[in-house]
């Protein structure tokens, strides 16, 4: 896998660097700012774009407009963002056209869970660290909760944010110890009450829970 890393940080930006390089990839270019990630996006076509959300120039949201750039310019480009806290302002239109993550920097840490989400991110799939799936969540939380979160009931609530998170109905069953078909019946009900139509992919059931989620947000 072909890997173009953008990250201000020197130290973490060669750390993320190795860890790919250990896990058998070959980051192509690795630089420090927006405009740079843009231009490294284009010149090398890379399979996977690593981000980090604040970068130069400006600190801000740079990375996460710059994921956007390159997503409007190259549709399908895998991208997965990091970032210390969650922000939410640009990733939710990114986070249902597929071949996306956002994890927390945190996570990296995690080395098995890191390198994994990003061969999912790469070969089209979803990875959501759990913080950001409750941040997207957040606004359906209210006293009545939206026409279709006010029907789920709790378990099936925790189905959903595995299943955002990009989790198979059997790694959601591993997470919550039942069965697999427990978890597939509750994900019909999921799906039912929020009149999402279940298709049967995992990935577009993904991609529909997080429009439904798009829709429903202020």
């Amino acid at each position: 896998m072909r890997v173009v890393v953008a990250e201000d940080s020197v130290l973490f930006r060669e750390g993320l660097v190795r860890l790919l390089h250990e896990d058998g990839h070959h980051v192509v270019a690795a630089v420090g700012d927006a405009p740079a990630l843009v231009d490294a996006v284009r010149d090398h076509d890379p399979d996977l774009a690593v981000v980090d959300v604040r970068m130069p120039p400006d600190l801000t949201d740079d990375g996460a407009r710059a994921a956007a750039q390159v997503r409007a310019e190259r549709p399908g480009q895998p991208i997965l963002l990091l970032s210390q806290h969650v922000e939410t302002r640009h990733s939710v239109a990114l986070v249902t056209t597929g071949a996306f993550g956002y994890l927390l920097k945190d996570r990296v840490l995690r080395v098995d869970e890191f390198t994994e989400a990003a061969r999912r991110v790469a070969a089209g799939g979803s990875a959501l660290d759990p913080e950001v799936v409750a941040a997207l969540l957040s606004p359906l939380r209210g006293p009545s909760g939206g026409d279709g979160w006010g029907r789920l009931s709790e378990r099936e609530r925790q189905v959903l944010a595995l299943a955002a998170e990009g989790r198979s109905n059997a790694a959601i069953a591993r997470t919550l110890v039942v069965g697999e078909r427990t978890v597939e019946t509750h994900m019909r009900a999921v799906l039912l009450k929020l009149e999402i139509p279940d298709d049967g992919d995992d990935h577009r059931r993904v991609l529909a829970v997080l429009t439904y989620l798009r829709r429903r947000r202020p």
